[in-house]
Formats: C-alpha cells, structure tokens, sequence
C-alpha cells in the first residue's frame, strides 16, 4: 500500500466512524500531511522523500554527534515497521569510532568500513532493479569516494561492479578492461590528481559516465579543485560532474538514470 492509499484508507476509517478525529491527527501530524518526523530539536526526517524522489533520505553522519545519529535512527526504524516495503537506512561519512557507539544502541545495523556507511537493509543485498552500474577508479587512493557509491547503488538495489587502478598514467590497464565500459548501463568515474579518467572513458564509452573528482593529490591539486575543473573542460561530451568526493551523488544520479530508462521502456 502506498503513501495515497493509506491517506485513503485513514480518512475512509474517519468517515465511517471507526477512527476517531484525534487518533487520525495524531498519525497525520507524524506521517502523512506533514511529510516529516521531528526527533527532537536538532531533525526533522523526511518520510516523504522516498515516495517524492524515489529514495529516501540519508543522514549525513560526519557532523552529527553519535547520540543524534542514534536517535535520528531510531526513529527510521521504527517508521520502516510500518512500510509494506520497508527502505535501506543509511548514514554516511561514518568512522569506526562513531560506528562502534552505534552499533550497541542499534546491533542490526551493518558497516561498510571503506565506504564509511552504516545502513540497515531491509532484505538480502541483492539487485532488484534492471541495469548495471559500474565504477572505475583512476588510483587505489580515490577507492573510498568509489566504495561510497558502489555501496550506495547497492544498498538501492542494484547491481555494481569495481574495477580500480586504471588511470592515464598507464593508460594500458584501462585498455585491457574495455569490457567493464562496454558491459555497464552507466559508469561512475572517480579520479583525483588531474582528474583525465573521465575524459578517457567518455570517449571510449556508449552509456552515461559520471565524473567524480577527489581530493587526492599534491598541492597544485587544491583539495580536488584541479580534477573538478578538468572534468567540468572535459573535451568528451556528455559527462556529467559531481562534486568534490561525492560519490554517494554520484550513485543517486546513477540510480535515477537506470530507474528513468526502465519506466520509459514501461511506457
């Protein structure tokens, strides 16, 4: 049952009595009319964005303390017991000292160390969407913005595969796994340094390609400006550019390209 058919029904029980006015405003207040959950003073979660957007929300995790990302939580939970299709629950930019806190207050939850993401998934991680996306690394250093968005596209429920260390400075070992462009639906790119990767791969590939800089490299590289600004100039057309070590935006936007494709092949 969606989020309208359950409005529906609350108001159908109101009608005939068999709800009382107060009972249904106090599960609108926490659910349907205003969309958003108040934990505390310090959230305010959206259980709407999912059916809005098709995900639902993330918790930015790296300036939260551990109580409020325990609580913000908390709450998520307890909102996905009442989904017929229960959501992932994620948190990103999550150490290991943060996760421990977590996990005693919440022992379902699951880490992803790389990736630095603690989520709760509703079933087995397996794909449950059509398309594949792909992400390729320049260095074995951009890996943990990578890992963010393989997990991430994961976690929604599609299928992901890595391939790392391929960057132009020895352009022959992305030449030898052309078959990790060819196969992908959509490639997600991260590269610091320079950031030419994706240039590279826009040229030799038929499907999107998100470009994703990091802040990987020496001091003329600005923290990931450099790479950004070469992947904004990339003179391969059609790649779109995320910010600076975004891979969580990156998979989104992969995931919305995918789910976009399918409902037209519906049409």
């Amino acid at each position: 049952m969606n989020q309208s058919e359950k409005l529906q029904q609350l108001l159908q029980e109101v009608a005939v009595g068999t709800l009382s006015p107060e009972i249904a405003v106090q599960q609108l207040n926490n659910f349907s009319i205003v969309g958003y959950e108040s934990v505390g003073e310090f959230a305010k979660i959206d259980h709407h964005r999912q059916s809005r957007s098709g995900f639902p929300e993330v918790i930015w995790g790296e300036d939260k303390t551990a109580d409020q990302i325990i609580k913000i939580m908390e709450a998520m939970v307890k909102h996905n017991q009442q989904l017929d299709q229960p959501v992932p629950i994620m948190a990103t930019r999550i150490d290991n000292q943060v996760f421990s806190q977590l996990k005693t207050a919440i022992p379902q939850l699951n880490y992803y160390a790389i990736a630095r993401i603690a989520a709760i998934a509703p079933t087995e991680n397996k794909p449950k969407y059509p398309g594949q996306i792909n992400v390729v690394t320049a260095g074995t250093s951009d890996i943990p913005v990578a890992e963010e968005a393989a997990v991430t596209a994961e976690l929604i429920g599609f299928k992901v595969e890595r391939l790392w260390d391929v960057g132009v400075a020895g352009i022959h070992r992305l030449l030898n796994n052309l078959h990790y462009l060819q196969d992908a639906d959509v490639l997600i790119v991260v590269a610091g340094m320079e950031g030419a990767l994706p240039s590279v791969v826009g040229g030799l590939a038929a499907c999107p390609v998100i470009a994703v800089p990091t802040s990987v490299g020496y001091g003329a590289s600005f923290q990931g400006l450099s790479a950004l600004l070469t992947m904004l100039n990339s003179c391969a057309s059609g790649i779109g550019v995320m910010n600076i070590d975004n891979g969580f935006g990156a998979a989104i936007l992969a995931s919305k390209i995918l789910k976009t494709a399918q409902r037209l092949a519906e049409k």
